[in-house]
């Protein structure tokens, strides 16, 4: 099992009226909610949980992208990535990723990643996430009908980049250029390893086992109602006769560990029920934009966790309707290692990213629930999967055997 300390960064000073006075976290969310004084200190407060991560064992620490919003702070990933290059060693650097079809030339992505690669000498993850509608769409104006076939060029061109020994003209329908030249290229070759974050588009199957990519799924609703769309994953894994590696998938979960599951619930329900009761707040008119989905997503039932969010009516739920629901996976160390347990094999998945900052949840108890999941719950899930006891290093960085000691380096 490879576990990632992941974090979503949102803002953690919304009012206790947000819900009435806006309609949206995402998209039209007046920006003068925001203080920039109060964004340094959260900003490293967050790095400084993302580097703890790191020494207390996770496998990978993991950020992601979004854009003109309080649910997560970080429209460009890869500054944050670029600074756990220093003061890590070890780690993954899960960058859960870049929206490639927002990036105008999306050769700009494979330039910062391989960077990224470089300068963390071989520890890059890279994710290429369609993005969220609210995104793509809203934020940065990508015509929805169109975001997926951008999409697919600008993969195109960032493999062909990474891999060209030589400058080459690409002349795509909506890149065209005299002469790609990466400068730098990645350590990891052909390329790092690349997970593509799903949100229940049924396509995304069959491009992760065209390229031999991990397809992870993030919910917020659990991995019981997971189950049905991540059976569909391994039911086309079966049909396309491919190995059932557990490493081809992966599932994000929010996690919240105490001493006792009373504890747990005295001491995260403020801040888990600020995050599904104001993060979470999201105008469904924005959610899914039309042309955003395909048809045939469309028709299996599968839709946007934020759609979901309106319709599940996250504000009338108890901390007891999330818990027993499987939409947290929370308590003492043992009742959160059974739950884990039931959600790695239920799901078939070999890579769990760790929600352990919940919404407005302060530093001292990150800290603690990241320490205890740690010491006394990840140890016990390491070895689910005994047949594919090597990890199964298609999924997984491939650092620098001997990496240059940087002062060393600099002499």
């Amino acid at each position: 099992m490879k576990f990632t300390w992941f974090h979503l960064m949102p803002w953690p000073h919304m009012p206790d009226d947000f819900r009435e006075k806006h309609r949206s976290v995402w998209v039209d969310l007046p920006n003068r909610m925001y203080e920039p004084e109060l964004g340094h200190i959260a900003y490293h407060q967050y790095l400084d949980q993302l580097e703890y991560a790191e020494t207390v064992g996770f496998d990978g620490i993991g950020v992601n992208e979004h854009h003109a919003n309080a649910y997560g702070l970080m429209p460009s990933p890869n500054i944050m990535a670029a600074t756990l290059t220093r003061r890590t060693s070890k780690a993954a650097l899960v960058v859960l990723g870049n929206s490639i079809a927002l990036y105008n030339p999306p050769l700009r992505v494979a330039e910062e990643m391989a960077m990224l690669d470089v300068l963390s000498g071989g520890r890059l993850v890279a994710g290429f996430p369609v993005g969220t509608s609210m995104d793509t769409n809203y934020a940065y104006g990508t015509i929805p009908a169109l975001t997926r076939e951008k999409y697919a060029e600008a993969h195109d061109l960032i493999r062909k980049a990474w891999a060209a020994d030589e400058p080459f003209a690409f002349n795509g329908r909506y890149t065209k250029l005299r002469y790609v030249n990466c400068w730098p290229k990645p350590i990891q070759r052909p390329a790092p390893p690349i997970f593509i974050p799903g949100g229940g588009s049924v396509e995304t199957y069959d491009f992760c086992l065209d390229n031999t990519y991990s397809y992870s799924y993030l919910s917020y609703s659990g991995y019981l109602r997971a189950k049905l769309l991540m059976d569909g994953y391994w039911k086309r894994v079966a049909e396309r006769k491919a190995d059932e590696s557990p490493y081809r998938a992966g599932f994000a979960q929010v996690i919240c560990v105490a001493d006792s599951d009373a504890e747990a619930e005295r001491l995260y329900w403020p801040h888990v029920n600020y995050f599904y009761n104001r993060c979470l707040h999201v105008y469904p008119g924005f959610a899914d934009a039309p042309g955003y989905r395909t048809v045939k997503t469309i028709q299996t039932g599968a839709l946007s966790q934020f759609t979901q969010a309106a319709a599940r009516n996250y504000p009338s739920m108890t901390w007891k309707d999330l818990v027993d629901g499987r939409y947290i996976v929370a308590g003492s160390p043992e009742t959160v290692r059974q739950q884990m347990e039931e959600l790695i094999k239920t799901l078939r998945v070999g890579n769990i990213f760790c929600l352990m900052h919940v919404g407005n949840m302060p530093n001292d108890k990150v800290r603690y629930s990241t320490s205890l999941f740690a010491e006394k719950v990840m140890p016990h899930l390491r070895n689910l999967w005994p047949e594919w006891k090597n990890h199964d290093d298609r999924f997984w960085m491939h650092p620098m055997n001997e990496p240059v000691p940087l002062k060393v380096a600099a002499e």
